[in-house]
């Protein structure tokens, strides 16, 4: 049997990876290929799951943290897909906090289990704003030092840069960025396109559909300004059990939601990297509604929208922002409880900072 193929798809939290991995797959298969994902987090109760599953994808999901340091889990994770649903494309999303990802994840696959996988080249997706502003071309909203180092060390490590919502851009802008990154990381290959609207993909899917990893130095980390740089960032994951004595519109409950929720964030003055949620009606996880946002200064975008007014269903909540973790849950708390006819019950939380990270391997010069 010919070897399938491994495809590890970075970057920084709400870049649109899991936008991006979905219409891989949906790619894939229209090709006759099956598809695997593994999707990843500091913890359990993922948005990026339940959009997977709601696609009806064979999936895993590792929580407790990233690939690298769960790097057991991540081949656990395969093998169980492996035998379940015998993919010959694996699609796997690391946090979007982490980096050095070739040295610890890409690196040890194509060593340990080059037998079995072929390790496409590494790719880091980009919001195109929040890298304009990391790279100094525009002004905005923007994360403390220690957290830029692991935004410039995600592109650093790339084989492939992806400039994402694309369509959010005027040419002049888009071809600044482009210019940029062009300079400031030239070992890269760089994309432009949009997940959303699926322009620009082809290239891109072509590329890591064909090509391998190849060998090179890894890049040099300091670890302690990396774990430094994660521990400023906020985690928090929430289930909310929704009712209603009547129907009601399920995706002007997302939107209300999220919007409270950036409201409460800005005027504390945490920067949001991603607020993530979704809301399935019954038991039904086929049919649920999304919603997305990834700055303080974006409105919040429904991704996935309910055909029909719900009385009861499921929230999932996953928010990342540059904050502490205890202001998070009294801002998402605070908004559960100010709703009038709709009854939003917390059933689970857990709110952290992510620990300092520990690569189970590191290759720094693969043979």
């Amino acid at each position: 049997m010919s070897k399938a193929r491994y495809i590890l798809i970075g970057g920084f939290l709400g870049a649109g990876k899991t936008t991006a991995i979905l219409k891989l797959a949906e790619h894939l298969k229209a090709q006759h290929q099956r598809v695997g994902l593994i999707t990843n987090d500091q913890a359990g109760g993922l948005v990026d799951t339940a959009r997977a599953r709601a696609a009806q994808w064979p999936v895993e999901e590792i929580a407790g943290g990233c690939f690298c340091c769960r790097f057991p889990s991540l081949i656990d994770a395969s093998q169980k897909l492996a035998a379940s649903a015998h993919p010959e494309v694996f699609l796997a999303e690391p946090v979007g906090s982490c980096t050095d990802l070739v040295a610890t994840v890409a690196f040890p696959l194509r060593q340990m289990y080059g037998a079995d996988w072929l390790i496409a080249p590494f790719s880091v997706v980009v919001d195109p704003v929040r890298a304009a502003r990391v790279l100094g071309l525009e002004t905005g909203a923007q994360f403390s030092e220690k957290v830029v180092y692991i935004y410039r060390k995600q592109l650093e490590e790339a084989d492939l840069i992806v400039i994402n919502k694309c369509d959010l851009l005027a040419d002049a802008r888009r071809a600044a960025l482009r210019a940029a990154l062009a300079k400031q990381f030239p070992r890269a290959e760089i994309f432009e396109c949009s997940a959303r609207t699926g322009a620009g993909l082809d290239a891109w899917f072509t590329r890591i559909t064909t090509a391998e990893i190849g060998p090179r130095v890894a890049m040099d980390v300091d670890y302690q300004l990396y774990g430094q740089g994660e521990a400023l960032m906020g985690w928090l994951n929430a289930t909310l059990q929704v009712s209603a004595p009547k129907a009601f519109d399920g995706n002007l409950l997302l939107t209300d939601f999220a919007g409270r929720l950036r409201g409460q964030l800005q005027n504390a003055k945490a920067e949001v990297a991603h607020l993530k949620m979704t809301l399935a009606p019954g038991p039904n996880p086929l049919a649920i509604g999304a919603v997305s946002l990834v700055r303080n200064d974006q409105q919040p975008e429904l991704t996935h929208s309910l055909l029909d007014p719900l009385a009861s269903g499921e929230l999932t909540l996953n928010l990342r922002a540059e904050a502490a973790p205890e202001l998070l849950e009294h801002v998402v708390r605070r908004v559960a409880a100010g709703w009038l006819g709709i009854k939003l019950d917390v059933t689970k939380l857990a709110s952290f900072r992510p620990g300092q990270p520990n690569p189970t391997h590191r290759i720094a010069n693969p043979v």
